[in-house]
């Protein structure tokens, strides 16, 4: 296992006695399992593809049509537009065949007609988002018009279960806004960042593009719009993210941490047997469709599109653009550890068990060989430029042995990487949890294949962590796979008393083979370049991840409040008291009510959360005046996220409208101006309980941590939260060191001390009024 082999199935040599041919069995009983394998696949896409084509009919109401038609032919009843006898006359025959084959085809129209008109109905009825701005307060009533539409939604979605993808086919597309609306939002969101002068300029610029060539603009996204499926996310995933020559780590990609109060082994061999195994399972329960969609309010879908490119993905590097490939199929993953990198098969006839995928681990982690000349820091070159990755890998890793090694990597199911150092969580020593959340965002520069569509990271006292590339999904996905994965190990019996994985293995594991490489010194040189923009990206991110324990979601509902709101506001807060200014504000909210919806952009900073800010920095302001401004602050906060979320947002549209004008060749100054402001403030908040399988209750210790993601601006901060619980919320905040006006732990100190000010102010307010 120390040298990587070449396994042939079979071979032959000329002898004197004639023709001499060798088999091996073993490998020929391995390409035999995969194409078995393949095919069900392939059977099992085929069934899923009829079960979503006619979802939300169902292909037993087929039978029960065609027992009606024949039923109704034989007792001489006339069917609707007497379609049977019309058919009959068509056929070539009137025999007891072509009378079946009638009834046959009568039933089969009544039915796909059927399935269209419920299909076109449901997607009518998801297109209204009135219930959005509904309060969903404790006592409050939905208006009739809701209660109509909800009674409606469950009859006409409740004829089959529906699948991952079943109701693709039903959601409705991304609505296109108007150029005067999107104009108007976008004066109302920055009118409390500019002074009188600035804004009357804007507002200028605003009116001429909106009268102007905005016009023409608008009608080519119309066109869009009506061809595509999305007018956005094609866009959005080219020109965003693979178009972008800037490296991927720190800047593009994203982490995710451990459940910090669980910690079922030490064992690092044993985490990974049971995390790849769960990942493994996951994986088949996407590709056979079997994952339940997300449902808001337990009725209305979110998008699956993006579950599609989760594993067997990767993006490849290119001059002038990057581009994502998928393979259906990958039956094995690659794992790195101390430099070398080996090949890991994980389906023999089907998914390997927790404990014969530890034995493979724990192969690895004895296997003493030394990494070859040029490999041990190879992933740095998908940690560098983009460019530079290109080049390289056109040249250095387009034939032999380097390029068979880097198929097997960019093909593999996912990365592991089993690091030789552990994951520590005190919580009398912050700086460990901060360590934590470096290694997993950028490692040693060299230990992620920041390509892949994540990196599944192990530490040797078994605690675990992934880092996600960004381009082929948004991090509500990889937040999904997170907690199906947290939940299995803490759902399952996973681990003995030893803290070795359960079970006794039923066959043996294919043994992981070494991958091979000839990286010559120029090859090697490209590494070292790489590496040395990676150690300057790593030298200069500073990351503070701090647990805010004093009160969580539980008080802020008491106060009438949206968590998401309140956090908001405690930001705005934090800021103004960090820089003595307010910033350009991004937070992340998600279009997938919509088919193949991403995410838009809410502008957190509106005049209302100006004023309750300044009121809190006010002496004289009392109690119950900072408790109505703070109120009024969440409510239009509150509202911004609803129009993002139905549509109705600033930043895409003029994205797209910009991506136009550049097709045209045509300049504008309004959108060249608008698309070059700086995101001081990048927010983002962690989706956590997305699904039923987490329940706190029954499992308190099963808390993600959340994760996090470097700063937009160079002289921004980057915060990502995540409201873990009724009384916990985790911040992630980072900055460049290189900025002398951000510093990540005195930013963190401003939010806790702007929570504890706003506790404090409802506090009062409460004592003051008598109202709780």
């Amino acid at each position: 296992m120390a040298e990587a082999h070449s396994a042939v199935a079979f071979s032959f040599a000329i002898t004197h006695e004639g023709l001499d041919v060798n088999f091996d069995r073993e490998v020929l009983h391995l390409v035999w399992e995969s194409g078995v394998r393949s095919w069900k696949k392939r059977v099992a896409r085929f069934q899923n593809s009829i079960h979503n084509g006619v979802y939300p009919g169902h292909y037993r109401y087929l039978f029960l049509l065609i027992s009606l038609a024949i039923a109704f032919h034989w007792a001489g009843v006339k069917v609707p537009f007497n379609l049977t006898n019309r058919l009959l006359d068509i056929l070539p025959g009137d025999t007891l065949f072509w009378q079946l084959s009638a009834c046959f085809l009568t039933s089969l129209v009544f039915w796909l007609t059927a399935i269209y008109i419920l299909r076109y109905i449901l997607k009518l009825l998801f297109m209204y988002k009135g219930w959005m701005y509904e309060s969903r307060a404790r006592g409050s009533t939905p208006s009739l018009k809701t209660r109509i539409w909800l009674a409606l939604v469950k009859i006409f979605s409740g004829w089959n279960t529906p699948r991952l993808y079943s109701y693709q086919g039903s959601l409705p597309r991304l609505p296109l806004p108007e150029v005067h609306n999107t104009m108007q939002r976008y004066l109302k969101s920055v009118k409390a960042l500019l002074d009188e002068e600035q804004y009357e300029r804007m507002e200028k610029l605003a009116t001429e593009f909106e009268n102007g060539i905005g016009k023409k603009l608008q009608r080519y996204l119309i066109l869009k719009s009506w061809w595509s499926t999305n007018y956005v996310s094609d866009w959005w995933e080219e020109y965003v993210y693979l178009r972008g020559r800037s490296p991927l780590m720190i800047n593009s990609n994203f982490y995710g941490i451990d459940a910090l109060l669980f910690h079922p082994t030490k064992i690092q061999a044993a985490r990974a047997g049971s995390v790849i195994y769960s990942l493994l399972v996951f994986r088949r329960l996407v590709e056979r469709q079997e994952l339940e969609p997300i449902l808001v309010q337990g009725l209305v879908p979110l998008c699956s599109w993006q579950y599609e490119r989760i594993f067997n993905t990767t993006r490849i590097p290119g001059k002038e653009t990057d581009r994502i490939v998928h393979w259906l199929d990958s039956n094995h993953i690659v794992v790195y550890h101390k430099g070398r990198y080996f090949k890991v098969i994980i389906y023999k006839g089907r998914i390997l068990k927790p404990c014969e995928i530890q034995i493979q681990i724990q192969q690895i982690l004895d296997d003493e060989s030394e990494p070859l000349p040029g490999e041990e820091k190879l992933a740095a070159l998908t940690a560098g430029e983009r460019t530079h990755w290109a080049t390289v890998r056109l040249q250095m890793f387009n034939k032999g042995v380097n390029k068979s090694s880097l198929d097997t990597i960019e093909k593999a199911a996912f990365v592991v990487a089993l690091d030789d150092f552990p994951y520590n969580y005190d919580p009398e020593d912050p700086s460990k949890l901060d360590q934590y959340g470096r290694m997993l965002l950028h490692g040693k520069g060299y230990d992620r294949w920041f390509d892949k569509s994540f990196t599944m990271c192990i530490g040797t006292n078994g605690r675990i962590g992934f880092n996600a590339e960004h381009s082929w999904a948004d991090a509500a996905i990889m937040s999904h796979l997170w907690e199906f994965l947290l939940t299995e190990e803490i759902g399952e019996s996973r681990y003995d008393e030893t803290g070795n994985t359960v079970g006794k293995p039923e066959i043996v594991p294919p043994t992981p083979v070494r991958l091979n490489w000839e990286l010559k010194f120029e090859a090697q040189d490209a590494i070292e370049k790489s590496v040395r923009v990676a150690n300057e990206l790593i030298k200069d991110i500073n990351l503070r991840i701090f647990v805010h324990d004093h009160y969580g979601k539980g008080f802020m509902k008491t106060c009438g409040i949206s968590p998401d709101a309140y956090i908001q506001m405690a930001l705005q807060l934090a800021y103004f008291r960090d820089a003595g200014k307010f910033c350009l504000t991004y937070e992340a909210t998600m279009t997938r009510l919509y088919r193949e919806g991403r995410t838009e952009t809410l502008r957190p900073v509106t005049v209302d959360s100006v004023a309750w800010v300044k009121s809190m920095e006010n002496q004289n302001s009392n109690a119950e005046e900072r408790v109505r401004l703070l109120k009024a602050a969440c409510n239009s906060h509150q509202t911004g996220y609803q129009d993002a979320m139905c549509g109705k947002g600033i930043d895409r549209h003029l994205f797209c409208l910009y991506v136009v004008s550049k097709y045209l060749e045509v300049d504008s100054p309004f959108l060249k101006e608008v698309l070059s402001e700086p995101w001081r403030l990048s927010t983002s908040q962690t989706p956590h309980g997305q699904t039923s399988r987490l329940d706190l209750k029954k499992h308190p210790k099963c808390i993600s941590a959340g994760g996090g993601f470097g700063p937009v601006a160079d002289d921004g901060y980057g915060v990502s939260y995540i409201i873990a619980g009724e009384d916990l919320l985790f911040f992630h905040v980072s900055n460049k060191n290189s900025c002398p006006t951000t510093d990540c732990h005195r930013f963190a100190k401003k939010i806790e001390e702007a929570l504890t000010d706003m506790k404090k102010s409802f506090l009062e307010f409460r004592t003051q009024t008598g109202k709780k």
